[in-house]
This record gives structure tokens, sequence and C-alpha cells, in this order.
């Protein structure tokens, strides 16, 4: 009687596909950030709030076109976000003027809704790099979170 075994498995591994456990992050300008704004069926929705890019595809009842929240999207809303304005005029990463109260309200939506819900997925170019492009000295990749150098480069 003859057993047809399959063959012994090769010294080497089989080579496969495994993507990270979490995808890595990257850098957004402005121009790449506005591409993910809700407009295009299938893409993704990002906003960022403090610099941090956010994937909020999973709200897109409240992110996606048409959708209330909508003017957030693509952009980097932070004061919009510290003012609970959608006032285009404050739809920007610029804090300057803002009142405390504004800033702990901005804190506390970050950390409490933000953070808590949605992935981060990168980070804005201006968070990292100041307006001449040089870099940005009080940037510390090691107090992000989700940033892993080893996963950017």
């Amino acid at each position: 009687l003859l057993l047809l075994l399959p063959p012994a498995a090769s010294a080497e591994p089989e080579l496969r596909f495994r993507p990270p456990a979490e995808a890595p992050v990257r850098l957004f300008t402005e121009p790449e950030l506005a591409r993910y704004d809700g407009h295009e069926e299938g893409q993704p929705i990002y906003l960022a709030v403090k610099g941090v890019v956010f994937d909020v595809t999973s709200g897109k009842e409240f992110y996606g076109k048409g959708a209330p929240y909508n003017a957030l999207a693509g952009k980097d809303s932070t004061r919009g976000v510290a003012k609970m304005s959608l006032d285009p005029a404050d739809l920007t990463h610029d804090t300057t003027g803002l009142t405390e109260e504004e800033l702990k309200s901005l804190d506390d939506i970050f950390n409490n809704v933000y953070k808590a819900k949605y992935p981060i997925v990168g980070y804005t170019s201006r968070r990292i790099l100041n307006e001449d492009g040089s870099p940005n000295l009080d940037f510390k990749p090691e107090d992000q979170p989700h940033f892993s150098i080893k996963d950017e480069f």
C-alpha cells in the first residue's frame, strides 16, 4: 500500500505579504489633505485637529458630502472645533486669540471625541515643519500617539 504524503516543507519559509498591525502614519500637506474631504465616493474622509489627521470615514453621516460637519473635512479645522464654528474663517489650524474656555473645549473634544473614536492616519506637515520649511524643533515624534519613525520611513 502506497501512502501519498505532501512533499516535505522546504527549509525556506513561505513568503506572504502581511500588513502591519497598525497602518503607518503619514505626513499631509494642505493640498494632500484636501483630497479627502468626503466629496469623492469611495475615498476615505480625513480631518485634522491640532495637526493630527483622523480618518473619520466611519462618521460619514456627519462628515461626508452634504453632511452637517462636512466643512471640517479635508483640512485642519482646529479653530472651528475649538469655537464650535463652521464659519469658513474659523476652519484653520490657527489658535491665536482663542479664549481659555475655547482652548479647554478644544482639548476635551480632541481627547474625548477624535482620539477616542477615530484612527490617527497622520500629521499635517505644519505640525512638523515651520512656515519656512525648517524643522519644528518642538516636535517630538516619540510624544505623538501612534507615531513610529520606523513605520514612517
